[in-house]
C-alpha cells in the first residue's frame, strides 16, 4: 500500500474511531457530502483541507503522519497457532470476525447469543492473541490490517475451503443470488497477470467500502459473501475427451 493510500485509510479510521460522519465533516468543510466521498476516494484532498480535518479530531498533520506510520505495523496474517486458538472455540472466531467487520461489544452480545460475561472473555482473549487492544468500558483498538489475509494452506484457509467455501456455493432454499458468474477461457501469462491486479483491485476496494460502513447500526448493514477464485483449471467433462 502506498503512503498516500496509508494516510487516506488512517483518516478514515479516525473518523469511524470518533464517530464522526462524512456528513458532519462535510458541513465543517462547508461543502457536499458528495464532494468529501469523491474527494476521500480520489485521495485529492488539498494539504490545507486535510490540516482541517485534522483540526476536527483534534489531531496535526504530523498526529496523522505518526498513526499512518503505526497502521502500517498492524498483523496482515495470524501466526499457525493463533489460527488454532481461534478454530478451538467456534465463538471466538465469531468474535473475531465481528471485531474485524467493526462490531461494538454491545451490538456483538445483543445479536448473538453470548452474555455480557462471555463476552469480556472473548474479548480478553482477542486482546492476549494480540488481535485487538482492549480498551476501558469494553471498547477496542483492532490490531488487524486492513490487507489481512490467513496463511495459505493453514488452519483457516483449510477450514474455509471444507467449511465456507462448499457452502456458500449451495445456497439454502429461497436464498438468492445478488451475483453470479462463471468464467473461463485461455489466456496468455501478460493477461492472466492484468486479471489477477484487477481481482486485487476489487478486493482491496471491497475490504476499504466494508471499513468505511462499520460505524453504522447492524441493522444497517447486511451480511454478504464475496468469493474471487481463479486457478489454471478445466471441467471434467471436457477433460476426459482430450486424446491420450
Amino acid at each position: 500500500m502506498s503512503q498516500i493510500s496509508l494516510v487516506y485509510d488512517t483518516l478514515k479510521q479516525c473518523l469511524r474511531e470518533r464517530r464522526f460522519t462524512y456528513k458532519q465533516l462535510a458541513e465543517t468543510l462547508s461543502v457536499s457530502e458528495a464532494s468529501v466521498k469523491r474527494n476521500f476516494s480520489l485521495q485529492a484532498f488539498s494539504l490545507d483541507k486535510l490540516e482541517q480535518i485534522c483540526e476536527c479530531l483534534d489531531l496535526s498533520l504530523s498526529d496523522l503522519f505518526n498513526l499512518s506510520q503505526k497502521q502500517q505495523e498492524k498483523i496482515s496474517q495470524l501466526s499457525e497457532q493463533q489460527e488454532m486458538e481461534l478454530l478451538a472455540n467456534p465463538k471466538l472466531l465469531l468474535a473475531a470476525v465481528c471485531v474485524r467487520d467493526g462490531w461494538r461489544f454491545s451490538e456483538l452480545i445483543e445479536y448473538y447469543d453470548i452474555d455480557e460475561v462471555e463476552g469480556i472473555k472473548l474479548m480478553t482473549t482477542l486482546d492476549r492473541l494480540k488481535l485487538i487492544e482492549l480498551l476501558p468500558n469494553n471498547h477496542y483498538k483492532l490490531l488487524i490490517a486492513q490487507d489481512f489475509r490467513w496463511i495459505p494452506g493453514g488452519p483457516l484457509e483449510k477450514f474455509m475451503e471444507k467449511e465456507v467455501m462448499v457452502k456458500f456455493m449451495d445456497p439454502k432454499k429461497n436464498e438468492t443470488w445478488m451475483f453470479r458468474f462463471y468464467l473461463r477461457g485461455r489466456y496468455s501469462k501478460s493477461s492472466i497477470s492484468i486479471i489477477q491486479r484487477r481481482l486485487e483491485q476489487l478486493r482491496q476496494e471491497a475490504a476499504k467500502l466494508s471499513s468505511e460502513d462499520n460505524d453504522l447500526p447492524i441493522e444497517e448493514r447486511q451480511h454478504v459473501g464475496l468469493l474471487m477464485a481463479m486457478r489454471p483449471w478445466e471441467p471434467s467433462l471436457f477433460e476426459n475427451m482430450k486424446r491420450n
